[in-house]
């Protein structure tokens, strides 16, 4: 499995569509609206939607490693306009020997894959702030995910932090790169060709 994270708007979804195979959404583990663990955001009524917080990596751990063991799993379909969870549907790989894991938290669990031994590769796709920022406000409009104004200002908040989403998510072990070397690696993943296990961390 390649775990593809990555600021908010940066391609992931596209990406993993475009390398062909199975692709299984990180961002339908979020935790649903009402949920008293959700964060917040610092001197702010709003949620922290780009906080690990917000999201229940258990749950998606387990769902990896259950399509690694098995094939096939359930999982959780999220609404991210009302913030809820409206369903769950089975999701089958078949055969196939490699799935992506995409979402914005896809680094916050690449050590614990490699303890499974399931990961086979992990990268953080990264751009331009300024071309990251639009990609995702015309997304978010185009898809009614939150008011204008709840947009606005995380767009301009993740813009000014992007640099150091991406710095985050490299220091937790995800290869920062651009479009095409991600699908190079994606590539090489598929034909068999996994990364080195990082060495473990001091005692």
């Amino acid at each position: 499995m390649v775990l593809l994270a990555g600021p908010s708007g940066s391609g992931k979804s596209s990406l993993a569509a475009r390398a062909g195979l199975p692709v299984l959404r990180l961002d339908d583990f979020y935790k649903e609206a009402g949920d008293p663990t959700l964060p917040l955001v610092p001197g702010s009524t709003d949620i922290d939607w780009d906080s690990p917080g917000s999201w229940d990596a258990d749950a998606a751990v387990a769902a990896i490693a259950e399509l690694c063991a098995t094939g096939r799993t359930t999982v959780p379909v999220y609404d991210i306009a009302t913030s809820s969870r409206v369903g769950r549907e089975p999701l089958d790989i078949a055969r196939t020997p490699l799935f992506v894991a995409e979402g914005i938290f896809a680094a916050d669990i690449v050590r614990r894959c490699e303890e499974l031994g399931v990961l086979a590769d992990a990268l953080c796709l990264r751009g331009r702030p300024s071309t990251t920022f639009r990609r995702r406000l015309l997304r978010d409009l185009r898809e009614g995910r939150k008011s204008v104004p709840f947009l606005l200002r995380r767009g301009w908040r993740l813009m000014r932090a992007e640099r150091s989403i991406v710095a985050r998510q490299t220091a937790l072990g995800a290869h920062p790169c651009a479009r095409d070397e991600a699908l190079g690696r994606l590539a090489a993943a598929a034909a068999g060709r996994h990364r080195a296990p990082r060495a473990p961390e001091p005692a």
